[in-house]
Order: C-alpha cells, then structure tokens, then sequence
C-alpha cells in the first residue's frame, strides 16, 4: 500500500506578515490549524512539517517536538530539496505538497485528487492549473518518482523556490490531472482568498476560527465555509483588497 505523506513547507521569515507560522488562531497557531485540517483526510498517513536549518526556524522545530508533530529540517534557499528530503526520509510513495500559510485545506477535496492520482496512473493532481476554487483550499499531490525526478533535474531558480513547478514546466513528461469546480457551482468562487500572507489575511482567519470554534464544529466543510462567509459579506471584505503572492509559497 503506498504510504501518502503531507509536507508543509514552513519558516519563521515572511515579507508581509513575519513570524506567522507560529502566530495565535483562536487558541492554536497558525501552523497547528494546518496540521489539523490536513490530519482530517482519511488517506493520508503521515502529515511532516518541512521547516529549514536555519536558527531562525529553530522556534518551528522546537514547537513540534512539544507538540510531537513530525517534522524535517532542510535547505532555507533549496525548498524543493528540503521536501523531497523530507519525503524520502519518511519513506513517502505519495507527496501532498502544502504551505504553512493555508489552514482552511479541504480534506475531502484532498482526498478526491489523491485517489484519482493513484486511479488514473498520474504523476501529479490538483485543483489550481485553472483558478476556479476559493484560494487556500488549492492542493498539490505528486508520486515520488515525479518528485524525485524534479529534485534531481531541476535547475531554474524558481523550480527549485516551488517544489511542484518542474513537473508543470514539463508537463509532456507527467500525466497531469486538474480538477475544476464546475461552473456556477457553490465551490467556484476563485474570489474566495483563504490563505495568510497579509495581516488582514489573518485576520479574517481567526474571525473564521473563532466563529468555527464558537460552534464546535473544527471538521466543518469548504461549504459550510463559503456559506457563512457568503452569509456575512464583512468578513469577505476584509482581505477582499489582498494580491495573490507569486506561485511560489512565500512560506516555504
């Protein structure tokens, strides 16, 4: 049975918002949040945090021996070496490759492209070739074999700066699977940003954790997500202004 490891690639340095990935939401950091929605799939085994060596990244690894959240420590500049050594460490046959910026991951939606990764024979699956879900909720699966074969090939800078960009550059070589949201479905709503680069990012974040929170309800759904967010139009607003950050993860 293949074994499917999650890697969040995290560090401390961030342009816009620094120290984020350890930063408070509604009682957990930022980082834990990740870990948990990513734990909520029902095929992944193994979710390791790929934090760097460098001191400044020693509070990340610090906090995941407390918390007893797997993690490897790699290159800060090298992010695709850093998460192919991680998987080849945890002995991964399935990559999920995820940024410490995004707890709002969508563990069925995860689960759909992994199983279709392994049904339909592909090298790589996702959900953000073509921008059609809320931003955030994007992810990225990959085999090893296509990983690795990245790792070892790739040259370009911004190759090795976005682990999955090789595998997008050539995709003649990599059977690649893209899932849309079908058109005028409740999920489409690109509009949508629900990942943490700016400050006020995090704040619609922890609004949205403490309401979640409030209602005891951590498993809630995209839907139930983008329902409430529909249902109070002022929460949408306030990171409504914020660019979408270069391909690469600025959290990586």
């Amino acid at each position: 049975m293949n074994k499917v490891v999650a890697t969040i690639e995290a560090r401390m340095g961030a342009r816009r918002l620094p120290k984020k990935t350890l930063m408070d939401v509604a009682g957990k950091t930022l980082l834990e949040r990740v870990v948990d929605r990513l734990s909520l799939s029902e095929i992944i085994n193994q979710v390791v945090v790929a934090t760097t060596t460098s001191s400044d990244d020693d509070a990340i690894a610090n906090f995941c021996k407390e918390k007893s959240i797997a993690y490897w420590r790699g290159s800060e500049t090298d992010v695709l070496g850093r998460v192919y050594d991680a998987a080849k460490h945890f002995n991964a046959d399935i990559i999920v490759q995820s940024g410490a910026d995004c707890p709002f991951y969508d563990p069925e939606l995860i689960d759909v492209l992994i199983s279709a990764l392994q049904i339909g024979g592909y090298a790589y699956s996702a959900n953000d070739m073509t921008l059609t879900y809320p931003e955030g909720i994007d992810a990225h699966i990959m085999t090893f074999d296509a990983l690795e074969a990245s790792a070892k090939e790739a040259k370009e800078e911004n190759e090795r700066d976005d682990t999955p960009r090789f595998i997008w550059n050539n995709a003649e070589r990599f059977p690649i699977f893209n899932l849309e949201a079908a058109p005028k479905s409740f999920l489409n709503r690109p509009e949508i940003r629900l990942t943490v680069d700016y400050p006020e990012d995090m704040e619609l974040t922890q609004k949205l954790y403490q309401y979640f929170e409030g209602v005891n309800n951590l498993h809630f759904t995209s839907k139930e997500l983008v329902a409430y967010l529909d249902a109070n139009p002022e929460l949408a607003a306030i990171n409504s202004h914020c660019e979408q950050q270069s391909a690469a993860y600025v959290n990586a």
